[in-house]
């Protein structure tokens, strides 16, 4: 298993850079993927990011298949102009709450926001095998008691 990049390392910095790149190559296209636009906004050339990435995309997978609780995501708060950073309660039924007063005005950079959020409460050992767990659903972590 590939471990997660430490902090300070030309390895992670790399990783950082290439996410800021395809994030910011995305701009103007509906939806959000971590790939390489050859002209900003424009998906007919494309390249980089998790095609080409090996690092990149076993870290985003990892990101992805994380348990619901405690997962930052994505709150629209005025549609198509401002957004904030959430987290969830890992709850059926429980809101996701706020995790600061930081609004942001683009979608990429909300996106990128949380991926360095993300990045950083991950553990250079997480997603490796001794940490395989059955499943979300299982009755311990996010179901109500009734």
């Amino acid at each position: 298993m590939i471990p997660i990049p430490r902090k300070g390392t030309p390895e992670r910095d790399r990783l950082i850079q290439e996410h800021l790149e395809c994030v910011k190559s995305m701009a103007g296209v509906a939806g959000f993927s971590v790939l390489k636009c050859a002209t900003p906004g424009d998906t007919t050339h494309i390249s980089g990011g998790v095609h080409e990435d090996p690092l990149l995309r076993r870290v985003l997978l990892r990101m992805r298949g994380a348990s619901p609780k405690g997962k930052l995501i994505v709150i629209c708060t005025k549609i198509d102009a401002e957004w904030r950073i959430g987290r969830l309660s890992g709850i059926r039924g429980v809101p996701p709450v706020f995790v600061d007063d930081t609004v942001y005005t683009s979608e990429q950079d909300i996106q990128h926001a949380i991926f360095l959020m993300r990045l950083d409460e991950m553990e250079e050992t997480d997603g490796m095998p001794e940490h395989y767990h059955e499943g979300y659903k299982r009755r311990d972590d996010n179901w109500p008691v009734t």
